[in-house]
């Protein structure tokens, strides 16, 4: 898919609005380890492409994915969320403090179930959080909301039923587009279990002009923000995604990575990294735990 020259317009514009910090409070990631991950990892250089046709027909023409990855709905997704031993390192708990990110202009408050794709195509993706406290004790009945743009780097915009869509930027996040606008596709919020957990299913975000393909996220709890950041990818994972999976490679590599200093992430990008492996089903995985203090 060509990216629209009006995006391309709009996108740079972030350049300038991505260098203000949220003031909330600071946060901690703890790296995990995803060796304790049974199947495939797929966060090294190393170009994992078979070139073997596994192209899935979502209803109108198949494409053809060079990609180890499925294409289509997250129907696709029929492995079970992993366990928490995905979480677990091989060090103590070590609170390593950080600043939290901006929000962003394109964020409103939306309810959903663990699906937030609305039947939209893609690479299916398992988005699986946990929170924790600066004890490495998990932290229940938190709300964690996400969001982030769909495979053309557009965001959804229906904000008719949002209770907090004060900051939203309209057009500036939806590039006018009709069905972005009728959409609340992308974005859900849902509630940490006993052991600080919460599972997503979503698809694998594309890119815009300006910025590194990412996921915001907040974590809330009796309306008040404890934090407000965002999750990337490494720039060898984006690159093998946008150039050989069927849904994104008509647009090529992200025009931003990490290396060339995204101006979000700087140069400390490391603890916003999110994990990836690759689910028996051909979906993918992607994980990180939150620490708060």
């Amino acid at each position: 898919m060509t990216l629209k020259p009006e995006l391309y317009t709009r996108r740079k514009m972030l350049k300038t609005l991505g260098v203000s910090v949220a003031a909330v409070p600071m946060l901690a990631f703890l790296g995990c380890n995803s060796d304790t991950v049974s199947s495939t990892d797929t966060t090294s250089d190393t170009d994992t492409s078979t070139g073997t046709d596994t192209s899935t027909d979502t209803g109108d023409t198949t494409t053809t994915n060079d990609s180890d990855y499925v294409s289509g709905t997250t129907a696709l997704i029929t492995d079970d969320f992993p366990d928490d031993s995905i979480f677990e390192t091989s060090t103590a708990c070590v609170l390593a403090l950080t600043q939290a990110t901006t929000e962003g202009p394109c964020y409103f408050q939306a309810d959903s179930d663990e699906d937030i794709s609305d039947g939209l195509s893609g690479l299916p993706m398992m988005l699986c959080l946990q929170l924790i406290d600066s004890d490495c004790n998990p932290l229940a009945n938190y709300e964690i909301s996400v969001w982030h743009c769909d495979t053309s780097g557009i965001y959804s915009g229906d904000t008719s039923s949002s209770s907090d869509s004060s900051r939203f930027a309209g057009d500036f996040c939806t590039d006018g587009d009709a069905e972005a606008e009728a959409s609340t596709w992308y974005r859900g919020s849902l509630i940490t279990d006993s052991s600080g957990r919460v599972n997503f299913k979503t698809h694998f975000p594309g890119w815009y002009s300006g910025r590194t393909i990412h996921i915001h996220f907040k974590v809330a709890n009796n309306n008040n923000d404890y934090v407000i950041s965002q999750f990337c990818f490494t720039d060898a994972f984006a690159k093998e995604i946008c150039t050989t999976h069927s849904d994104y490679k008509s647009r090529g590599e992200q025009d931003t990575t990490l290396a060339s200093i995204d101006n979000v992430f700087g140069s400390d990008y490391e603890q916003f990294i999110l994990n990836t492996a690759q689910n028996s089903d051909g979906t993918l995985l992607a994980y990180h735990t939150i620490q708060i203090s």
